[in-house]
């Protein structure tokens, strides 16, 4: 009997934890006897035909890191090169492929298996630290990126009371406001927007009228995708050939300059960009990738194909991959979390 043979693959903007999926579903296929041929660069390295044979040499401590050590990018999708894909992946002789992406990686690989059903059998892994996957309660890379965020929060409150100012600090989470609510939450941020929740303005500006009056400085969340009522999220750049070309964020340095320019009260912005996503992960990330990745890796030895490792109700548990396909999950208005931002008199 031929030794079997799958190939790993992580595509999409990274995430902390990536590595942990690569670590525990790798130790156990290896240990299985599984051939493991790592893909760089997500489907550029598809196309591109980069790719290498991965060892428990090459695996063995990488959880630790942030990044991915495979590479992955967010700009090549199969739209068109369906039939491409498909000849490139079978000059691997992969029995399957294990994914670690978000929605646009599996969108992408939905329109090659439409195009050529059965030619791509899979586990998947939900992947993203905007935490807006449907078909999963939570995504791996949220919670050191939320970490980040609430750290970074409470170092500004410092510096926003010594000077009297407002410091409005704009995190990622693109058309969902998960990444806002859950840093901002935890570090007592006095304001959050998010884009579910479009604020009104003048409501703003009477909130903070009520906070100067008591306070030296204070701290706003915002979400890049966030916006004014009846107003459009702010784009920063468009990236041509990108599967999704428009890039949000610019909201923070809008929002403390008209602050500034409506109540007198001093206002700095700051972007947390991709220091959101370059931390190590924190232990609940590191335990949820090895459950996942360790979960995915039996549904391989099984060969329960087009299935994917979901965290649900307290447990990593298998469902349809087509679950992560679905529109994005957002912060309804009468989340549990919005419901304890308002108990606590934050503006959201």
């Amino acid at each position: 009997m031929s030794k079997r043979r799958i190939g790993v693959l992580t595509g999409g903007g990274d995430a902390p934890g990536l590595n942990g999926i690569i670590e525990a579903a790798g130790r156990v296929l290896l240990r299985q006897g599984v051939e493991l041929i790592g893909i760089e660069d997500g489907f550029e390295g598809v196309f591109e035909e980069r790719n290498r044979l991965l060892t428990l040499q090459d695996l063995e401590g990488i959880h630790q890191n942030a990044g991915t050590l495979l590479g992955t990018s967010n700009r090549s999708g199969t739209k068109g090169r369906e039939k491409e894909f498909v000849e490139k992946i079978s000059k691997l002789s992969l029995d399957g492929l294990l994914v670690a992406g978000g929605d646009g990686t599996f969108a992408a690989l939905r329109e090659v298996s439409s195009a050529f059903p059965g030619s791509v059998r899979m586990v998947g892994v939900p992947k993203t630290i905007d935490n807006d996957l449907s078909g999963t309660e939570i995504t791996f890379g949220f919670d050191t990126a939320c970490s980040v965020i609430a750290e970074s929060v409470n170092a500004l409150r410092v510096s926003a009371e010594a000077h009297r100012r407002i410091m409005v600090v704009e995190v990622m989470g693109r058309t969902a406001g998960w990444l806002a609510l859950g840093g901002g939450m935890a570090s007592y941020a006095e304001a959050i927007l998010v884009p579910e929740r479009p604020f009104d303005r003048l409501k703003l500006l009477e909130f903070l009228a009520q906070k100067q009056k008591s306070k030296r400085g204070l701290v706003i969340v915002v979400s890049e995708g966030a916006s004014a009522l009846g107003e459009d999220p702010t784009v920063a750049f468009h990236v041509p050939g990108s599967p999704e070309s428009a890039r949000l964020g610019g909201i923070g340095q809008k929002l403390a300059r008209w602050i500034e320019s409506e109540t007198s009260w001093e206002s700095r912005a700051v972007v947390l960009g991709h220091l959101q996503r370059s931390r190590h992960p924190t232990t609940t990330d590191c335990f949820l990738t090895l459950s996942m990745g360790v979960e995915a890796a039996r549904m391989i030895l099984e060969q329960k194909w087009d299935h994917a490792a979901v965290y649900r109700s307290g447990h990593v548990v298998r469902a349809p991959i087509t679950d992560l396909m679905g529109s994005p999950k957002l912060i309804t208005s009468d989340h549990r979390w919005v419901r304890l931002s308002q108990a606590l008199g934050i503006f959201i």
